[in-house]
């Protein structure tokens, strides 16, 4: 069996006649996003630096450029090492262009498949030392290349981010990091890594074998210097990849029970990669490129790379008008499961919190909640030990009334009522200053009734985070008629600097997720209601790709505050909204769900009982069409009611909101593209 340290041919084996010209024949071209420099030590640095743009990515252009750099560094007798940069701040390479890819004909995806795996094998053949310097975002493409290097360092700045997450796109790593990885670091961790599309910080990175040394980035050059002086790092053979069949075997069965086969690319993914780790790197590439040929056909591929840029526009997007002022200061009132929850998010992202409850106790819980979430982080490596200090250090707490004339923003995080959220509402009036934007966490109830109790209503505005605040991408801003330009200019930005993403929303009942939710759930409740058992509804939707079922959702939520939010859209909808005694009936007997050990399941010590009830599958199929046409009608109305701006913002807040499956693109694109209701 050849194995990677064997002898290979020198260029990948029959190329497309376009590409054997680009490869072989091709013109040197003038480099616009490269700077080459040999030193005097003999040492090559390639700097990727693309002009007029805040990242590098690998497209046609740059993939031809790097590629005829890599000759004359071949044919120049000077050299004697070679280390690959980036010029930018925050920015590796962020792999492949997905907008070029996304506009291109299968034909031309599958070729520029061909030229990156040829110009990266290139790269790896090359007989000096090769160092990846990586300082900032290093993903899909942009590890790629760096696995065709001898050593990877990484920069431990918070920017720093390693890995392929190419198979939330709907394909698989498919420049050798699908054959490469499990070579390097075993076929178990890289399963893990490519089948998740996790992505790594510097320190997680290191310990799972990616990268070999972290220093701060002033260090990476002398480092890289450093490293190419000396031997090369000896290639270990991976005894457990003897075993990467039942490896394999293990790995398709758990993602087979967690995705039920709905997500092509990662079981594709598995297939590669437990094949691609023997014989030669030009097997394990062929295997890449037919795996990618046929997943860039479906459908599912487009929906999920159309929802990334989605995402990446509502994350990025600066409001219509006004001006975004910078917030370093800001108050959460209330430190309860969402204060503390939105506080250790802000903390976490350099703004200092001020927390305030009625009581020392709150605050103590509160608090614990918080050094649980940093405690978790830390233990999951995903913050360093300096890092959960900062957050720590940057959350003060008070239970007295203090002058808040200084602080920027206010986030009420109290209880759902409206009474009680008034009330603070005129205690912060009379304590912060006239432009102090007020802000209220409320999951349904009016943003402009609780305006009214305050002097300059224009400052008011709704920021509604969703449970767990520290998981969940989504904020709906909810805006009211007189909410001034610049304060929503500031709360998206805000909002974004979080790392969260902002949809923007009108003040309405349920405003835009819990509108288009609270039917579904309420219809599940009457499906069974009816006599069709809990799992069978539960199964019906894990099968249509939902992540938890609307039963075991609402368990989740809690009852008591389902049948609240669901009597409030009730109130406000009463034609379309049928209030159901179900739940009153549930809550009235004490029983709210996971956190009461008793819902529609039961639970015993936070974990749910085994139901011994076989589901009904042929009645799956009715109970996903009834389902799935009421979220995608509601979603409708919504967009018609002008509740969202448009249907790319409503799609993307039921995936990030809800759990939407992606790769059915959202409800609307769901309903446009089976035609289940008129588009």
């Amino acid at each position: 069996m050849k194995t990677f340290f064997t002898s290979c041919p020198a260029i990948i084996h029959d190329p497309p006649h376009v590409l054997a010209d680009i490869i072989h024949q091709g013109h040197p071209i003038p480099p616009k996003h490269f700077r080459l420099e040999i030193d005097h030590d003999g040492i090559a640095w390639i700097t990727f630096d693309s002009p007029k743009s805040s990242v590098n990515v690998w497209n046609e252009e740059t993939l031809r450029e790097f590629n005829h750099l890599l000759e004359t560094i071949e044919h120049d007798t000077r050299v004697r090492a070679l280390v690959l940069r980036s010029a930018k701040d925050r920015i590796f390479v962020a792999g492949a262009d997905i907008k070029a890819i996304r506009n291109m004909q299968n034909v031309r995806v599958n070729e520029l498949i061909w030229l990156g795996q040829a110009v990266f094998d290139r790269l790896a053949r090359l007989k000096v030392p090769k160092v990846a310097a990586i300082h900032g975002a290093c993903m899909g493409g942009g590890f790629e290349v760096t696995l065709a290097c001898d050593w990877r360092i990484a920069s431990d700045s918070d920017s720093t981010k390693i890995g392929l997450p190419e198979t939330q796109l709907g394909i698989l790593p498919a420049w050798g990091g699908s054959t490469r990885l499990p070579r390097l670091i075993g076929v178990r961790k890289a399963l893990d890594l490519i089948t998740s599309g996790k992505l790594l910080n510097a320190s997680e990175a290191k310990r799972k074998g990616l990268v070999s040394h972290v220093v701060p980035p002033e260090r990476l050059d002398t480092l890289a210097r450093r490293l190419v002086r000396g031997r090369k790092p000896v290639f270990r053979y991976r005894f457990e990849n003897l075993l990467s069949p039942v490896i394999g075997f293990m790995a398709e069965r758990k993602v087979r029970e967690k995705t039920r086969g709905l997500y092509p690319s990662v079981t594709k993914a598995v297939e590669v990669v437990t094949d691609a780790v023997h014989g030669d790197i030009e097997n394990g590439l062929l295997l890449e490129r037919n795996a990618v040929a046929e997943l860039i056909k479906s459908h599912d591929s487009a929906r999920l790379i159309d929802l990334f840029f989605k995402r990446e526009e509502a994350s990025k997007r600066p409001a219509a008008s006004g001006t975004a002022l910078p917030i370093h200061d800001a108050t959460v009132i209330g430190a309860g499961v969402m204060g503390a929850g939105i506080a250790h998010t802000l903390a976490s992202r350099g703004v200092r919190v001020l927390m305030t409850d009625v009581s020392n106790d709150s605050l103590a819980r509160g608090l614990e909640r918080i050094h649980g979430l940093v405690s978790d982080a830390t233990r999951r490596r995903l913050v360093t030990k300096v890092q959960a200090r900062d957050t720590l250090d940057r959350i003060s707490t008070t239970h007295v009334p203090v002058p808040m004339n200084r602080q920027h923003l206010v986030i009420e995080a109290a209880t759902e009522s409206m009474d009680l959220k008034k009330k603070i509402f005129a205690d912060l009036a009379a304590r912060v200053s006239e432009d102090t934007i007020l802000a209220t966490n409320t999951s349904a109830l009016s943003v402009a009734e609780l305006a009214k109790t305050v002097p300059h209503p224009e400052r008011v505005i709704g920021l509604h985070f969703f449970n767990p605040v520290h998981r969940m991408p989504l904020v709906e801003i909810i805006t009211l008629p007189e909410t001034s330009a610049d304060v929503l200019a500031t709360a998206v930005s805000f909002v974004q600097k979080l790392g969260k993403t902002p949809v923007v929303v009108k003040d309405s009942p349920g405003f835009l997720v819990n509108r288009i939710l609270v039917p579904y759930l309420m219809e599940a409740v009457r499906l069974h209601e009816s006599g069709i058992p809990v799992k069978d509804i539960d199964e019906a939707m894990l099968e249509f790709g939902m992540p938890m079922g609307p039963m075991r959702l609402l368990d989740e939520i809690g009852l008591d505050v389902a049948a609240h939010v669901a009597k409030t859209l009730a109130d406000a909808f009463p034609d379309r909204f049928p209030h159901t005694d179900a739940l009153d009936k549930l809550v009235s007997a004490g029983h709210l769900g996971k956190k009461t050990g008793q819902g529609f399941y039961r639970y015993e010590k936070g974990h749910e009982v085994a139901d011994t009830s076989h589901a009904d599958l042929p009645r799956h199929e009715s109970i996903q069409t009834n389902l799935a046409l009421l979220i995608s009608q509601e979603a409708m109305r919504c967009l018609k009611e002008g509740i969202a701006r448009n249907a790319d913002d409503i799609d993307l807040a039921m995936v990030l909101g809800t759990g939407y499956p992606p790769f059915r693109g959202g409800p609307i694109t769901f309903a446009r593209d089976t035609g289940i209701i008129d588009y």
